[in-house]
C-alpha cells in the first residue's frame, strides 16, 4: 500500500532573537527546534495520534503539514508529492485533499453566518461552484448526525458537541483524504466525546479517509488510533501499533503518560509513575538524552549519550539507551 502521508527527518525551528542579539551574543544559538528529525508514514484509512504534554511539539508538526508553519529540513510528501516548500498558490491545491479539526470549533466558525454558510464555505474558498447550495450542506449535516434545520442557525446557538460535529461537517465538505484533528474532544463530557469518536470512526469506515490526531487524552488514543507517536520535546521517543504501546510500553515517559491515565477497572489501582519536575523549555533543552533530568530510571550514559532510536520488537520504536523490555 503506498502511503498517503510520509514525513521524513522533518526540522522545525522558531527565531528567539533578533539578529542583533544573535550578533552580540553569538554563543547563544538564536533558534529553538520544536520539531527535531521525526519521521513516519500514514496509510489511507489509517489514524495515528501524536500524543504528548504541551510543547512536545504536536501542533507544530501538524501545522507544517498543512502549510501554515515552515519547515528548516525534512521532507512532506502527500499522495507521492512533496509539498513542504510550496508557494502558497501551489499548496491551495493540496488543501483540498487535507482538512483541519480545531481545538476550539466554536471559536473557529463565524458569528456572523449560519452553519450552511460555514459548512459549504470552502467550496466559496476554492471557487468550486454548487448547483444547489442548501442540499450540499444538509447533506453534510445529515452525516454527522444534525438535522435539517441546523442549517439555518448561527455558531452561538450550538452546543459543544453540536459545534464539533459542524466542525467535522466542514471538514468533510470536499471529501479530503486526510483530516488534521486538533483535541477533537477537549472541553466535551464524557459522553460526547464518545459521540464524536464514534462519528470519526463510522465515517472513517465509509468514507476511508485518514486522521493525524493531536492529543493528551489517552483516553481517545485507544478508541480511535490504529498507531500512535509519543512526542517529548519535538522529538517521538516511541512510535508503534497503539495497543502494542498501551500493552508494553518501552520508554520511561510513555510508561508515566499510561500510568497517570485513569483505569477503567476499579478493580484493578495503576500504581502512578511520577516524574521529575516539569517538561524543560526548548531554549534550555537538557544534553544527551533530553528526558533523564525526569527519569526515574535514568543511569549515567543518559547524562552522555544521545540515545538512537532501536525496534525492540517488529514495528515498534523507542529512543533509550534502556528500553522496558522487562516490563513487556
Amino acid at each position: 500500500m503506498t502511503a498517503l502521508l510520509e514525513i521524513e527527518n522533518l526540522r522545525v525551528r522558531f527565531k528567539t532573537k533578533s539578529t542583533l542579539q544573535a550578533l552580540i551574543n553569538r554563543d547563544i544559538d538564536p533558534f529553538i527546534d520544536a520539531v527535531c528529525s521525526v519521521s513516519l508514514t500514514l496509510d489511507p484509512g489509517e489514524t495515528i495520534a501524536l500524543v504528548g504534554e504541551s510543547g512536545a511539539g504536536k501542533t507544530t508538526l501538524a501545522r507544517a503539514v498543512i502549510g501554515l508553519t515552515h519547515a528548516q529540513e525534512g521532507t512532506i510528501r502527500f499522495n507521492g508529492q512533496k509539498i513542504n516548500g510550496l508557494t502558497d498558490r501551489a499548496f491551495k491545491s493540496v488543501r483540498r485533499d487535507v482538512a483541519m479539526m480545531f481545538q476550539d470549533p466554536a471559536g473557529s466558525l463565524s458569528p456572523r453566518l449560519t452553519v450552511g454558510s460555514l459548512i459549504t464555505e470552502p467550496f466559496r474558498i476554492h471557487n468550486m461552484p454548487l448547483a444547489d447550495v442548501r442540499a450540499k450542506a444538509i447533506e453534510l449535516l445529515n452525516l454527522v448526525g444534525l438535522p435539517d434545520a441546523f442549517a439555518g442557525v448561527y455558531a452561538h446557538q450550538l452546543s459543544g458537541g453540536q459545534a464539533r460535529r459542524v466542525g467535522v461537517a466542514r471538514a468533510l465538505a470536499l471529501s479530503p483524504k486526510l483530516i488534521i484533528a486538533d483535541e477533537p474532544t477537549a472541553g466535551l463530557d464524557v459522553s460526547v466525546q464518545g459521540e464524536i469518536l464514534n462519528l470519526m470512526n463510522r465515517l472513517q469506515e465509509e468514507t476511508g479517509v485518514s486522521f493525524l490526531i493531536i492529543t493528551h487524552n489517552l483516553n481517545i488514543v485507544r478508541h480511535i488510533s490504529q498507531r500512535m507517536a509519543i512526542m517529548y520535546l519535538g522529538r517521538f521517543v516511541e512510535f508503534g501499533l497503539t495497543d502494542d504501546i498501551f500493552a508494553n510500553p518501552l520508554h520511561p515517559y510513555t510508561l508515566a503518560l499510561l500510568s497517570a491515565n485513569p483505569s477503567p477497572d476499579p478493580n484493578k489501582p495503576k500504581e502512578k509513575l511520577s516524574l521529575r519536575g516539569e517538561i524543560p523549555s526548548l531554549i534550555n533543552r537538557p544534553q544527551a538524552c533530553e528526558f533523564h533530568p525526569r527519569c526515574p530510571f535514568a543511569r549515567k550514559a543518559c547524562s552522555k549519550k544521545t540515545p538512537g532510536i532501536v525496534y525492540p520488537r517488529a514495528g515498534h520504536s523507542v529512543a533509550c539507551h534502556f528500553p522496558l523490555i522487562n516490563n513487556s
